[in-house]
């Protein structure tokens, strides 16, 4: 299992999504995290209808209201500590997870390889 660095506790403020970039099985991907209240969820960046990112590429994941996560393009809404999609063309599916962990106040992704 590899791990990467992603960034510390502090800088990840609730209601904001830290987009990153990771390698899994040899294809480059990308992943965002967010704080709700004193969790952090990690996510890739993909919506469950089509596989486009959440985004335009301008980190605005959640809505308006910050309550929940949101597929620009589709409009699907998905609940951010579960990533299952509530509403929209992908009701039912969930966003995957992706696992990280905190050492000493920072942020670690741990990703799985499952070729090589």
């Amino acid at each position: 299992m590899a791990k990467q660095w992603l960034t510390r506790v502090t800088e990840l403020l609730e209601g904001v999504t830290v987009k990153f970039a990771y390698v899994q099985d040899g294809v480059p991907r990308e992943g965002f995290l967010a704080r709700i209240g004193d969790q952090i969820v990690a996510y890739e960046n993909v919506c469950r209808h089509l596989p486009l990112p959440l985004d335009f590429g301008d980190n605005h994941i959640f809505t308006q209201d910050r309550q929940y996560f949101a597929c620009q393009t589709h409009g699907a809404i998905y609940e951010p500590l579960t990533g299952l999609c509530l509403h929209g063309p992908c009701a039912g599916a969930s966003l995957k997870p992706l696992r990280v962990s905190s050492e000493n106040g920072e942020l670690w992704l741990e990703v799985l390889d499952t070729i090589g």
